[in-house]
């Protein structure tokens, strides 16, 4: 009979011990190892569970409430951007059968102003100036000059960091008042155009008393306004052929109560 037969017998050299001669720890290796090739779950705590988060979170219930609120909003997002852009696009079968219905939508809420996304320079320049009936201290009338108003303001501008915005935008949007409330013959042409009449009469008048257009002592009887207008030059480049004429229109003469002067236009 062998003597390695049957498990009796020393090991070999090298071998690890085999059989009841085998220590404890050696056979509890084994056995873990034999457990793992039989799928028997180690010993230990649970691996840890990750939360679900977001609306898989949410009981069934919720989910439901959640995913009709997304559907509604997806819903009024896409009429929204449908209707501004059946109201931006060029005359189509769908605007003109539903034209009123796209109108009622987009005013005055979600009107759209190209002037934003493609301005529009001014290609003209556009002087207001204004010339006066006065009164001297001695007693003496005339008639003074054009007073360039809008190169006083140019002059206050030019070389400014910090302009203020009445050298800006006073006297011009005093004039861009007048003009849209009179039509080309300066007749009112809105109810607000005794109001823009008004507003540019007491700006020039203004004007006129801090430039001592009377001079000291002196007052003014009555103002005419008129606006020089001309052509911005084409670029040198360019093959347009621009005028340089320069277009007037010439207010009416608007007589001046005792209350529009000496500080009562203030």
């Amino acid at each position: 009979m062998n003597a390695y037969d049957g498990g009796a017998g020393p090991p070999r050299e090298g071998e690890a011990p085999r059989g009841p001669e085998a220590p404890a720890e050696e056979q509890h290796i084994r056995e873990g190892l034999s457990g793992v090739r039989a799928g028997a779950v180690p010993d230990g705590p649970p691996a840890e569970v990750v939360p679900r988060g977001g609306v898989a979170a949410l009981s069934p219930r919720y989910q439901v409430v959640a995913a009709l609120a997304l559907a509604v909003v997806a819903v009024a997002v896409c009429v929204h951007v449908g209707m501004v852009f059946l109201h931006v696009a060029p005359s189509n079968t769908v605007t003109k059968k539903h034209g009123r219905a796209i109108d009622e939508y987009v005013y005055p809420e979600f009107e759209q102003n190209w002037k934003l996304f493609a301005p529009n320079p001014l290609q003209q320049n556009i002087a207001v100036q204004v010339r006066a009936d006065v009164r001297t201290a001695d007693g003496t009338a005339r008639t003074t000059g054009w007073f360039d108003l809008s190169a006083q303001d140019g002059r206050g501008i030019d070389g400014n960091l910090v302009p203020s915005h009445t050298q800006q935008n006073e006297l011009r949007r005093a004039w861009d008042f007048y003009v849209g409330s009179h039509d080309s013959d300066n007749r009112s042409a809105g109810p607000r155009s005794t109001l823009a009449e008004t507003y540019l009469r007491n700006i020039v008048v203004l004007r006129l008393e801090r430039g001592e257009a009377a001079g000291r002592g002196g007052t003014v009887e009555r103002v005419q306004v008129r606006s020089r207008t001309t052509n911005v030059p084409a670029p040198s480049w360019s093959t347009d052929e621009v005028s340089s004429k320069p277009v007037y229109r010439v207010l009416p003469w608007w007589p001046l109560a005792a209350g529009d002067t000496e500080g009562g236009a203030r």
